[in-house]
């Protein structure tokens, strides 16, 4: 079983939850929603039937006829209005993140699936953390090792720097972290996903990887070393490939896993290819978690117009990526 967080209330992360619990009622992996129950209930709509549960043994004897509903640890601040956020229930939000932990960290569940949440809207209370990455790494004591990956049907990406802008992404760019971050995404992919010998494509930094230095000199005096580091490690890796060709169909053939330099190099190829089934992986921890692809789409929350497909390939690839490791 997966603990599932509530993410924004205001968001479409409740609708979603609604109608993954529909789609994988009967096959799974199952999973408990930690979130308000009356308050999900009161959003059920015909959709799922909503059963509170105080254990996750109750709620594992349930999921087949109900979506199990745990309480979370701290109230909502006030009544959710879809498309509305209100920092209010930025403790509520939070606290359905750490009870998760809590509870993947002491074995009562197989992993932790997060629903979105707005940054900004946290930031507003207070919330110290970039995203749901590094608070997740906070909070299972792994600062400092973790990685983002977003994996689809087509593509996996990974990158080296993530939640800061592109000026201080290339200032933080180093050597040791691109290596740090690909051996972390090569031990994950033998673990977690069965890939017994994974194949690396790392992306230069500049327009056609520096054109040999005439276009920048990072892809050879910070990528290249890294690549060489790696290959005399054993890992089976390319690069630096220019960006604008590496993301290619007979390209990404080549490989099990791009290593990008910065955020948007590697999301946006993964989520042109792959939004609807696109899947956030966090690696580098001690629990098995993975979210959804996009954002809390308040624009289109509760008009019941959103694709819960991404929700969906999250929660069977924490339950595929669990089974991984129980025979690993």
């Amino acid at each position: 079983m997966l603990a599932l967080t509530m993410g924004d209330p205001a968001g479409v992360g409740p609708e979603i939850t609604l109608w993954a619990w529909h789609a994988l009622r009967r096959s799974g992996p199952s999973f408990v929603l930690l979130a308000d129950p009356d308050w999900i209930a009161s959003i059920a709509h015909g959709v799922a039937t909503i059963r509170p549960v105080a254990s996750i043994a109750e709620a594992r004897a349930v999921f087949h006829e109900a979506l199990p509903v745990m309480a979370v640890s701290a109230p909502l601040g006030s009544t959710p209005v879809p498309g509305h956020p209100d920092p209010g229930n930025a403790g509520a939000i939070t606290a359905s993140i750490a009870d998760a932990v809590r509870l993947a960290m002491a074995g009562d569940v197989d992993g932790v699936v997060t629903n979105p949440i707005a940054k900004a809207v946290l930031k507003q209370a207070g919330f110290p953390y970039p995203g749901h990455t590094e608070y997740l790494a906070a909070l299972t004591d792994a600062s400092g090792r973790e990685v983002m990956m977003l994996a689809g049907p087509s593509l996996r990406v990974v990158p080296v720097t993530i939640h800061v802008s592109l000026r201080e992404a290339i200032e933080r760019l180093s050597t040791d972290e691109i290596v740090r971050v690909s051996l972390t995404t090569v031990a994950s992919l033998s673990r977690d996903f069965g890939i017994a010998r994974p194949r690396l494509a790392v992306a230069g930094l500049n327009p056609h990887a520096g054109e040999d230095g005439h276009m920048g000199a990072e892809d050879i005096d910070i990528i290249r070393p890294a690549i060489e580091r790696l290959r005399g490690q054993g890992i089976d890796v390319v690069g630096p490939m220019p960006p604008d060709t590496m993301f290619t169909a007979p390209a990404r053939a080549r490989y099990d896993v791009a290593v990008c330099m910065y955020h948007d190099q590697a999301l946006i190829p993964l989520k042109t290819l792959d939004m609807a089934q696109g899947v956030n992986v966090t690696l580098g921890l001690d629990l098995v978690r993975t979210s959804p692809d996009h954002g809390t789409a308040f624009d289109i929350a509760g008009q019941g117009v959103a694709d819960p497909a991404s929700l969906i390939a999250a929660l069977r690839l924490a339950g595929s990526i669990a089974e991984h490791r129980k025979t690993a």
